[in-house]
């Protein structure tokens, strides 16, 4: 049974997640109860960045998620169903506000290869690619310890690549969620399904676990 299909304002109860919101404006989404799956689709040229080089800010895209407790993992596999475009992604995003937000994608390349891709925003992005995927889908994984976040990448669900270990440098709450972007393209459809969240974050960041 599909909740919200097509439909802008309409926002499901995920099974196994705290009620979920959206960081601005509503975006369109659908969720299919029977198969736990969330699906979002962006709207043309929408995105989070804050550029390096001076290039001005950009926050039109709209996730959907919940605030962060102080200890979690939240993961999901994600696909890209419509053809792709240059950066377009499905995400996995935290966001406190304008200059502190970080988002970790699975992302088309300018090369046309998709890959996973971080950016951790402290005033700007520090924009990092990490490997690329062979294919169809990826898993990814967001964890909160302490102060710090990790992101985390895997290819079968079972056995996590370290991304990268991160503070926000803000005391803000954050709001940790899923997201699709399509900065230079007329929509992006994402797919989370196989959505995981728990209470208790990964005990070593970096043994596959």
């Amino acid at each position: 049974m599909l909740s919200g299909a097509g439909r802008r304002n309409v926002i499901p109860e995920v099974t196994g997640l705290p009620a979920l919101a959206w960081t601005s404006s509503p975006g369109r989404v659908a969720y299919d109860a029977a198969e736990n799956t969330l699906t979002l689709t962006a709207a043309p040229g929408v995105d989070w960045s804050n550029d390096s080089l001076w290039g001005g800010q950009q926050h039109r895209a709209s996730a959907l998620g919940f605030t962060a407790p102080p200890s979690f993992s939240l993961s999901a596999r994600v696909m890209v169903l419509s053809p792709r475009t240059t950066f377009d992604a499905g995400v996995l995003s935290l966001w406190a506000d304008t200059d502190h937000w970080a988002k970790l994608c699975f992302e088309y390349s300018p090369h046309e290869e998709a890959m996973v891709v971080s950016v951790v925003t402290n005033t700007y992005s520090d924009d990092s690619n990490a490997h690329l995927v062979p294919g169809p889908w990826t898993y990814l994984r967001v964890s909160r310890i302490g102060p710090a976040w990790a992101f985390h990448s895997s290819a079968n669900g079972l056995y996590w690549c370290f991304v990268r270990l991160f503070r926000l440098h803000t005391h803000k709450p954050v709001h940790v969620g899923f997201m699709s972007q399509a900065p230079m393209g007329e929509r992006c459809v994402a797919r989370f399904d196989r959505i995981e969240f728990s209470a208790r974050p990964p005990a070593d960041l970096r043994d596959g676990s």
